[in-house]
């Protein structure tokens, strides 16, 4: 529910971004077994660290939010972001070659992304590998249970080739998880013995954190047992609903933004969607699929798009300054194309917007502008007797034509 006097948010958010140990924390406090660990920023503390667990086996993980930290390589010279070892000066000397260096992986871009903090974690050994998580399911109007034996791997992998290895329960929202739903999953997961109890304790404890975080999805990938007879969780990925940030403060106020591009960040700010792209053509619309559908069009144009801007539903005046502040500050940008669909979105607003704009930012490249829909008439108005060299789209082809003509002229 929203609160008192709120209404439903139309605008576009930034999905929330944790590290490792943030989501391991989150975990933790929902009793979810996870390895020990610790947070360090410098290589002294790695160290203290390491010592503190007394485990007989360390793992360092370098904390950044893209995958395959472990086949990654840092400037420093130093090769890999995760590393086991068993004496603790060893996880100091190595700190001392990830904290303050890039770190390279399939996943970051080509410089890397700058590792400012570990984990040093008690390194367990997993006999066996499942899969297990929590989303939110459409077709049963609500959270599932789906789990796999076949964990350690992309379980989209398993889907397709052994999907009798793929289970499913669908869990009642008033009544939650049952216990016998619990132990049927864990059982379906391989777990037998005293390990099936303990397990389903697990999937019960997970579904609290679901519930307890406002999560889209919680996904474990191992859920591993141990030589010692123990389940734990070793890695997860939880997924939020960022319509629940109000009521999720301390977990929101968790969220990594220093891995963002800066101009999505900034973006965010003013509830805009920004993805940059390699091109020379802005885009500049309302809603994703009118997005891709407008830089589809560019591109069958001859053009290619230089970003893909989406101001969402909730327009305010302002918002259009800022977007085109953003869209004008980025030197690859040859021409701008608006191409607004007014449903929920004042097209009058959105021309008050360009035109305040376009004086206050003395816009030097070509602009195009396709609208449509509520107050149109009044909005072209607008723009017309602005006086400004704004050139007008009868279409969305018609924009992409001229867009890409205005770069070539």
């Amino acid at each position: 529910q929203n609160p008192p006097g709120s209404r439903l948010s139309t605008v576009p958010r930034r999905w929330l971004n944790l590290q490792e140990y943030q989501s391991k924390k989150l975990m933790q406090e929902s009793g979810v077994a996870v390895q020990r660990f610790y947070v360090a920023d410098s290589a002294s503390e790695a160290l203290e660290a390491a010592k503190r667990l007394n485990a007989k086996e360390i793992v360092l993980k370098a904390q950044i939010l893209a995958g395959g930290r472990g086949k990654g390589v840092f400037d420093s010279g130093l090769k890999g972001g995760v590393h086991l070892t068993k004496d603790p000066a060893v996880v100091g000397e190595l700190a001392n070659k990830m904290l303050g260096f890039n770190l390279t992986t399939k996943q970051t871009p080509k410089d890397g992304v700058k590792v400012k903090t570990v984990m040093v974690a008690e390194a367990l050994d997993i006999t066996r590998e499942t899969y297990f998580a929590i989303l939110m399911d459409r077709a049963c109007n609500g959270p599932v249970m789906v789990g796999s034996p076949q964990g350690g791997m992309d379980i989209e992998e398993v889907a397709a080739s052994s999907p009798e290895l793929i289970f499913k329960e669908v869990i009642d929202i008033f009544e939650g998880v049952q216990d016998v739903q619990a132990l049927r999953m864990a059982a379906n997961l391989g777990f037998k013995g005293p390990l099936q109890r303990q397990a389903a304790d697990q999937i019960k404890r997970l579904y609290d954190l679901f519930l307890k975080v406002d999560a889209t999805q919680v996904e474990v990938n191992p859920l591993g047992e141990t030589p010692e007879g123990q389940v734990v969780c070793f890695d997860a990925k939880i997924s939020f609903d960022d319509n629940a940030e109000f009521r999720q403060k301390a977990v929101f106020a968790m969220d990594d933004m220093t891995e963002s591009d800066p101009t999505e960040t900034a973006a965010a700010k003013w509830d805009l969607k920004y993805i940059g792209l390699d091109g020379n053509i802005a885009c500049f619309v309302n809603g994703a699929g009118l997005a891709m559908a407008t830089c589809d069009i560019i591109d069958l144009h001859g053009g290619k798009p230089a970003n893909f801007l989406d101001l969402g539903g909730g327009v305010q005046e302002r918002q259009v300054y800022e977007a085109f502040k953003l869209l004008t500050a980025d030197p690859k940008v040859e021409a701008i194309l608006v191409n607004i669909f007014g449903g929920i979105v004042n097209c009058a607003i959105i021309a008050n917007g360009i035109t305040k704009a376009c004086r206050e930012l003395e816009l030097k490249v070509p602009l195009v502008v396709r609208l449509e829909g509520t107050n149109v008439h009044e909005a072209k108005r607008i723009l017309t007797e602005s006086g400004l060299p704004i050139t007008a789209a009868e279409n969305l082809d018609d924009a992409a034509k001229k867009a890409v003509a205005a770069i070539h002229k």
